[in-house]
């Protein structure tokens, strides 16, 4: 008999605001001044803008033409020949004496470049080499060459970041410490670290005039990019630059608060000379002086405060100051100055990096070591790169050392997980079993993760992981599937290796980290260093794992501790900005000297983003164009903004029940699941025909004890209704609706959400997916409030969605079969709950009826294969029917590991 559990209403309308309080730096620190710097009086509306267009949508005639612009230029990238051949069209469906609204391309881009906001040109300079060069001989070419560097003020740039008003509300004025409801650290987004807490006092003590000040950490990032592999020049290096004010959602999801501020100069050399050690030299003082020369204007605004509008109309004292720089390793290593293999944050030894830890590197230690030590001594003994010093000592309160971010992408999923783990377990599996029987295996986890159950967000790999080239997001989808899939076949050691990793990974990515956060991240490294030594033990890392990407896995907590949530200074953020700034730039160009091409798109991109913003504060792009422009033609050009917000409401589209998932823009509750807007198709509505024709016949007696249970949730009664006669119970419904699938919106932060974090997911129960197969989602149900983790839930299957009436109520709830745990705690090797079907005494699955309201979203189970290969008639979509014993997969997004637990 199955084990008794509570189906009864529970609200899960409970706010998800982190408790506590917040302690700011100053309470002076961001307030408001006069454009001459004095503070103003508390409460002080804004003042209006200097210098406002004369018409609503200068330059552009209408809301019509800005976003016919928009949509030629930037969303479609139309060509001009193209945008020619449109516009030349247009022409011939108009009366005589109409004109389209642009007569060309040209007239397009004139147009789109009088755009009065967001303009900062493209400056540039040169860079030749003025070393020694050969007594005898013709120099080499690298030694004749300029090298010309491209940038834009990046001064400029920061002020029109700072007086974005789409910032308004997502902006911290000044450092700040936030603390839970039992007075401990919570790190979130950047300015919530003590980096910026420190840097802010320095800043007000050795500034004249700073106190009361803004205090702006520049952020920065590089990286090289390749934009194809078949012609001519095809690398770029390009510089971001952000802010540390916006949070941290604003700016991984690109809303214009990271923008391209330079294109560095790539040195090229022949073949043979690019190991030359003068040659090696001169491309990191390049690096170092472009850097220097670029960044130059922000010098003053670090030695005196300026006053510069933000987003809410206010103007305000800032002091600028240099942040943290996003890099990969390699480019960590040239910016700290430091030989490649040495850890660029501390003086760990390069042969055992993980051993006796270093101390910090300072740039006082570094400038002491070159002025005592050769060079062969500072390289061998000590990795640093000798003749040279990092651009951040001309820069005051700067060290690169510190400055270093942490770096998710390229030290933990690319690094750690795909280059590192996933590589060895395939060492080990040669080293064991040979490459023929290692191929068995291989192919045996590839149908593993080919045969795991759809998800909402989740990636699916039908021919397992078997692809040449690997991108960010491809390791970040195997890490969700990848563990259950090697259990069986690797020793449980290595199992828990890859777990104790997988629980770092998703607790660093936490977009909120509290202390008890941080001490599961120092319990998961401690494990993952343990059990990695399998690898070693095995043969497959002999000589131990001294990686600097790994290595750089133990400064984390530190990290985290200065700048906040990770997830906010990732690379990915830069290597996405690369997309829209360097590669699709680069498709729209002649490919003949392309840059100042790219440069270009990047600027009018820019403006048109920027004029979109501006627009949008202004309440001009309200509701659907159409009903806009159509008042526009019977009221005239005058028409107030107030009017055009009317339309606003006509804009809300219809659920869309294709979409799986996405982000919710709204108040932020706990979790909410609620059914479809749309009834399924043909199911009949009278209860007892319904249950015929779906094939459940004991459905009437179902929902006689679901409505016991739901008059009896409040009632101190010691019996639930499995255990009282079907009499004792409320009569059924007679009529009951079937709906296809629930939509979940819950409290996800760390996931894909919308600005007060919240999610959206569908969940499924239709007899028919997309013309195919059945697809019956299975979902968590709260059980056990006050219980921590898992221990506090039960997996569900749904079989039907319904709704029926009774006594005047609407009550909403699904048909489930029903999953228990296998033991009382997770599984040993994999840290996962396993749970298997509940069955009656026939061998059938048990069902029952729940209330939507004890729903709380969808769960992923993953069926356990054990130590033999899979049989190939198992497929994602018959999987849940199919196997014994479930994986309940806590790694399919943050969320789920959260609870899950």
């Amino acid at each position: 008999m199955r084990s008794q559990r509570s189906h009864q209403f529970r609200p899960r309308n409970i706010a998800c605001t982190i408790p506590g309080c917040s302690e700011l730096f100053k309470r002076a620190a961001g307030a408001p001044c006069d454009t001459s710097g004095h503070p103003l009086p508390p409460n002080t509306p804004p003042s209006p803008p200097t210098s406002a267009p004369s018409q609503m949508f200068t330059p552009f005639n209408n809301r019509a033409d800005f976003e016919l612009a928009n949509f030629l230029f930037k969303k479609t990238q139309m060509s001009g020949s193209s945008i020619d051949e449109l516009m030349e069209i247009w022409n011939a469906t108009l009366p005589h004496g109409s004109d389209p609204p642009f007569a060309n391309h040209n007239h397009l881009y004139s147009t789109i470049d009088s755009i009065p906001f967001g303009d900062v040109p493209w400056q540039a300079f040169s860079v030749s080499y003025t070393g020694p060069r050969p007594d005898t001989g013709s120099c080499l070419t690298w030694m004749e060459d300029e090298y010309e560097v491209w940038f834009r003020c990046p001064r400029q740039v920061l002020q029109n970041q700072l007086s974005n008003p789409d910032f308004v509300g997502e902006m911290d004025f000044t450092p700040k410490r936030v603390f839970d409801e039992k007075n401990r650290r919570v790190y979130k987004d950047f300015m919530s670290g003590n980096w910026a807490w420190k840097q802010a006092d320095i800043i007000s003590q050795t500034v004249p005039g700073a106190q009361g000040s803004v205090f702006c950490p520049v952020i920065l990032g590089s990286d090289k990019t390749t934009v194809s592999m078949a012609t001519g020049q095809n690398e770029y290096y390009p510089l971001y630059l952000s802010n540390g004010l916006v949070s941290n959602n604003v700016r991984r999801a690109q809303r214009n608060a990271v923008s391209v501020v330079a294109f560095l100069a790539i040195p090229k050399t022949d073949r043979e000379f690019e190991g030359n050690p003068q040659f090696r030299k001169f491309r990191r003082q390049l690096f170092h002086a472009s850097l220097n020369q670029v960044l130059d204007s922000l010098r003053a605004g670090m030695k005196t405060p300026e006053v510069v509008r933000f987003g809410d109309g206010h103007y305000r004292r800032v002091v600028y100051g240099l942040g943290p720089y996003i890099a990969d390793y390699p480019e960590q290593a040239l910016l700290a100055c430091i030989v490649q293999r040495w850890c660029p944050r501390c003086t760990a030894d390069a042969g055992d990096l993980d051993g006796n830890p270093g101390t910090r590197r300072l740039h006082e230690h570094t400038l002491a070591l070159l002025e005592a030590f050769d060079s062969k001594k500072l390289w061998d003994e000590y990795g640093i790169v000798p003749d040279l010093v990092p651009f951040t000592v001309g820069f005051p309160c700067a060290d690169i050392h510190e400055l270093l971010s942490p770096d998710l992408l390229h030290q933990v999923i690319k690094g750690t997980f795909k280059d590192h783990l996933v590589s060895w377990v395939e060492q080990y599996l040669e080293k064991t079993h040979g490459k023929a029987g290692a191929a068995v295996i291989l192919a045996d986890i590839d149908c593993r993760i080919a045969a795991v159950p759809s998800f909402s967000g989740l990636r699916r790999f039908p021919q397992g992981r078997g692809f040449k080239q690997w991108t960010g997001d491809d390791s970040k989808a195997l890490m969700k599937v990848w563990l259950p899939a090697i259990v069986g076949h690797v020793p449980p050691q290595m199992v828990r290796a890859v777990g104790a990793f997988l629980d770092f990974c998703y607790l660093v990515r936490c977009l909120v980290i509290m202390e008890e956060t941080l001490q599961a991240i120092d319990d998961a490294l401690a494990r993952f260093y343990a059990d990695r030594n399998i690898f070693m033990e095995t043969g497959v890392r002999p000589d131990g794992f001294s990686l600097p990407r790994q290595h750089a896995l133990s400064h984390y907590r530190h990290l985290i501790q200065e700048f906040g949530a990770p997830n906010g200074l990732c690379s990915s953020i830069t290597e996405s900005k690369h997309i829209k700034a360097v590669k699709e730039p680069w498709r729209r160009s002649s490919r003949y000297e392309a840059l100042g091409q790219m440069l270009l798109t990047n600027q009018r991109t820019d403006k048109l983003a920027a004029a979109n913003v501006h627009f949008e504060a202004q309440g001009l792009l309200c509701g659907p164009l159409q009903k806009v422009c159509e008042v526009e033609e019977s009221d005239g050009a005058n028409e107030s903004v107030l009017a055009r917000n009317s339309f606003v409401n006509m804009s809300q589209n219809e659920d869309d029940e294709s979409d799986d998932e996405g982000v919710v823009d709204g108040p932020t509750i706990h979790a909410e699941v609620s059914l479809a807007k749309c009834r399924a198709h043909g199911y009949p509505s009278k209860l007892h025909e319904l249950a015929k024709f779906i094939k459940v016949p004991q459905l009437p007696s179902l929902l006689h004890r679901f409505l016991y249970d739901q008059q009896n949730h409040d009632s101190d009664a010691l019996l639930i209704s499995d255990e009282i006669p079907l009499n004792m119970c409320p009569e059924a419904p007679e009529h009951v609706a079937i709906y296809p699938s629930a939509v979940a919106v819950y409290y996800a932060p760390s996931d894909h959400s919308g600005v007060g974090g919240m999610h959206r997911e569908r969940i499924r129960a239709v007899h028919s997916w997309k013309g195919r197969t059945p697809c019956r989602d299975c979902a968590f149900v709260v059980g056990d409030p006050d219980a921590d983790g898992f221990r506090g839930l039960h997996v569900v299957r749904v079989l039907y969605f319904m709704s029926f009436k009774w006594q005047g109520t609407e009550y909403p709830c699904a048909l489930v079969t029903w999953f228990s745990p296998v033991y009382k705690e997770p599984c040993e090797q994999t840290g996962i709950w396993v749970v298997t079907p509940d069955v009656d005494k026939t061998g059938k699955r048990e069902m029952s009826v729940v209330h939507l309201d004890c729903m709380l979203r969808s769960a992923h189970l993953i069926g356990i294969a054990g130590e033999d290969l899979l049989p190939r008639q198992i497929k994602h979509y018959n999987a849940l029917d199919l196997f014994q014993a479930f994986y309940v997969n806590k790694y399919a997004d943050h969320h789920a590991h959260e609870i899950a637990f």
